[in-house]
C-alpha cells in the first residue's frame, strides 16, 4: 500500500535577524490511508510545525513531501489553498468558530470557500448529523458546550469529504469524558476510510492512536505500535 504521506528529509530552519531555529531537522516519516496516527513530544519539539507541513500551512525549507504520490512541496499557494480544501481537514485545539454564526453556517464555510453552491446546506446538516449534532443545527457557539464546539469543528473538517484529518491538541480544552468521547468520534471516523494526524501531549489520547510517533529537538526520536510496544 502506497502511503497517503511521505515526508522525506523535510528540515524546517525559522530565521529572525541573527538567530536560527532549526524546527524540523531531517524528518522522514510515512502516513498510510485509514491510519490514525498520534504526534507526541514536550513543547517546542517541532509536532506543530510538522503538522503545519502536513497541513500544507507551512513550507518545507528543504526535504520532499508526498501527499498521495504527487509532490506538493512546490505547489503555489492557490494549487495548495485548493487541494488543502479538498483533501485536508483541520481541527484545533480553541476550535476556532465565528461567534456569531450557527452550528450549520460555520460548517458551510469550507463549502462556501470552494465554491459550492447546490446542496452546501443539505451537505453541512449531514455533517453535523454525523458527528451526533442534527439538534443543535441553530445554535452558535456560545450556546454550546466545549465538546459540542469541537464536534461542530469535526463536522467542518469532514464536510468536503477529505482523506485526511489533523487535529492539533483536539482534546486541550475539554474535560476527561468530554475528550475521550472526542476520541472515539475520531476512531469512528476513522472506521468510514478517513486518516486521522493528531498532536497530543496526553498519553491517554494518544493511547487511542494506531501508532505513536515520538518527536524531540525537531526529530523522530521513535515510535509506539497501540501506545505501548516500542517499534524502531
Amino acid at each position: 500500500m502506497e502511503p497517503l504521506i511521505r515526508l522525506l528529509g523535510v528540515e524546517r530552519v525559522y530565521r529572525a535577524g541573527a538567530t536560527e531555529v532549526r524546527a524540523l531537522q531531517g524528518v522522514d516519516l510515512a502516513i498510510f490511508p485509514g491510519e490514525m496516527v498520534a504526534i507526541m513530544g514536550p513543547s517546542g519539539s517541532g509536532k506543530s510545525t510538522l503538522l503545519h507541513i502536513m497541513g500544507l500551512l507551512d513550507r518545507p525549507t528543504s526535504g520532499r513531501y508526498l501527499l498521495e504520490g504527487v509532490e506538493v512541496s512546490s505547489l503555489d499557494d492557490d494549487a495548495r489553498s485548493r487541494l488543502r480544501n479538498r483533501k485536508i481537514g483541520f481541527v484545533f485545539q480553541a476550535y476556532n468558530l465565528l461567534p456569531r454564526a450557527t452550528a450549520v453556517e460555520n460548517v458551510e464555510l469550507p463549502l462556501l470557500y470552494a465554491g459550492v453552491v447546490r446542496g452546501r446546506r443539505r451537505r453541512a446538516i449531514e455533517a453535523l448529523e454525523r458527528v451526533g449534532l442534527g439538534h443543535r443545527l441553530h445554535h452558535r457557539p456560545t450556546q454550546l458546550s466545549g465538546g459540542e464546539q469541537q464536534r461542530v469543528a469535526i463536522a467542518r473538517a469532514v464536510v468536503n469529504n477529505p482523506s485526511l484529518i489533523l487535529a492539533d491538541e483536539p482534546t486541550g480544552n475539554l474535560d476527561t469524558k468530554t475528550g475521550q468521547e472526542i476520541m472515539a468520534l475520531f476512531r469512528h471516523l476513522q472506521g468510514q476510510g478517513i486518516t486521522v494526524v493528531l498532536v497530543t501531549h496526553e498519553e491517554d489520547v494518544a493511547r487511542w492512536a494506531d501508532r505513536i510517533v515520538m518527536i524531540r529537538d525537531g526529530r523522530i526520536v521513535g515510535e509506539r505500535r497501540d501506545g505501548r510496544d516500542p517499534v524502531g
